[in-house]
């Protein structure tokens, strides 16, 4: 698929890795809007790159519908999230605990849910960001491991529907399969378990073999849309050293 002139929407995409992806689209010439809620970060990214911004709260309902209605994208890219809260489980609040569950899967299921009912057009792609955290936990983060795996199913679940109804809306989780400093998340988690060991959050990094910066995950992004190859997998992995990895290829 070529991503020239495709209309994208990608949420969560004036900072860390939704920036990168952002700047990665409109280097492929697609026109791409993106959502957050930072009027300021918006403005930058506007200016910098000439993309369309709306300003609006992920877990809005009612804003999901709407921009998805309106725009009636190509490709939905779902990165938006929230950083967790850091700390060992006899530490965490129950509030703590659950930010990513109240904020990345409250925002996963009103889109994919808007993505469906609208419905966007046959032949849509819709990305759901998760993370490595899915594959092998992460016990300083509380619940956001297990938020990210239940993106994970969501994408999946989303597939189940989209053949029931004949919807030819394919869905695709993305997993980057390291911790990225730069980023919200990746320098809180970074953090977190460097100050836990003794050593830098770098150094911690570092045992994730060579650096995915947010531009390089943005143009593996890119490949799995581009390349027919990806075309039909479910969930892909995606990481410096490796590349682009299928984890799940087509369901049934």
């Amino acid at each position: 698929m070529s991503l020239k002139d495709k209309n994208i929407v990608v949420t969560g995409g004036s900072r860390g890795l939704g920036l990168g992806l952002v700047e990665a689209l409109v280097a492929q010439g697609a026109r791409v809007t993106v959502v957050a809620r930072g009027a300021e970060s918006l403005d930058a990214v506007s200016t910098r790159l000439g993309v369309a911004t709306i300003a609006a709260d992920v877990t809005d309902k009612t804003a999901a519908h709407r921009i998805l209605g309106d725009i009636r994208p190509d490709i939905l890219a779902l990165n938006a999230g929230a950083t967790p809260r850091m700390g060992r489980l006899d530490q965490l609040s129950w509030e703590d605990f659950s930010v990513a569950w109240e904020t990345d899967v409250k925002a996963g299921l009103y889109w994919l849910q808007a993505a469906l009912n609208l419905p966007l057009k046959s032949g849509s792609r819709v990305l759901v960001g998760s993370s490595g955290a899915a594959v092998t936990g992460s016990q300083m983060s509380g619940g956001y491991g297990g938020s990210k795996r239940m993106l994970w199913f969501m994408a999946k679940y989303a597939n189940g529907v989209s053949q029931e109804k004949n919807l030819g809306i394919r869905f695709q989780a993305i997993v980057p399969r390291q911790m990225i400093l730069g980023t919200g998340t990746g320098d809180a988690a970074a953090n977190a378990y460097a100050g836990s060991m003794g050593i830098t959050p770098e150094q911690f990094v570092a045992r994730f073999g060579a650096p995915m910066p947010a531009r390089a995950f943005g143009d593996r992004v890119v490949s799995v849309l581009e390349d027919p190859k990806y075309a039909d997998g479910v969930v892909f992995g995606l990481n410096g050293d490796a590349g682009v990895t299928v984890m799940e290829g087509a369901t049934a």
